[in-house]
């Protein structure tokens, strides 16, 4: 279950940023060439509200996640996407730069999750369980 959520965070950031066309040019055009472009109305609604919503989902899963395999880079990958696109949400908005982070953080985003898909997550086990 904890692998479904963590791809429906991805998944909604990029369709949140899709719903933006004048933060995210980029991404909103892609979405406006899968038929996406009604989302536009509601682009206030999308980036103060989803965008961050569906990052903090991705954020607590991919943090839980730790508990489950204990595999330090998968989790610092998984974590890391949310963190960045948060952090260029709220307190580095105001930079020119920020729009490149937030692109980053939603690439990466996707590329773990697609990684995910590919070559899931194995529990490790540590000294104790090894008896």
């Amino acid at each position: 279950m904890m692998r479904v959520f963590d791809k429906v965070g991805s998944l909604g950031a990029v369709v949140s940023a899709m719903g933006c066309a004048m933060c995210f040019p980029a991404i909103a055009s892609l979405g406006g060439a899968l038929g996406m472009g009604f989302l536009s109305q509601w682009e206030g609604m999308f980036v103060n509200t989803l965008l961050p919503l569906f990052a903090w989902v991705a954020l607590v899963i991919n943090a839980l996640g730790w508990f489950s395999h204990k595999q330090w880079l998968r989790s610092v990958l998984g974590v890391l996407g949310p963190v960045l696109l948060l952090l260029s949400l709220y307190p580095w908005f105001q930079y020119g730069w920020s729009s490149y982070v937030t692109y980053s953080a939603l690439g990466l985003m996707v590329v773990v999750s697609l990684v995910d898909l590919v070559y899931p997550a194995n529990k490790r086990c540590d000294d104790a369980c090894a008896v």
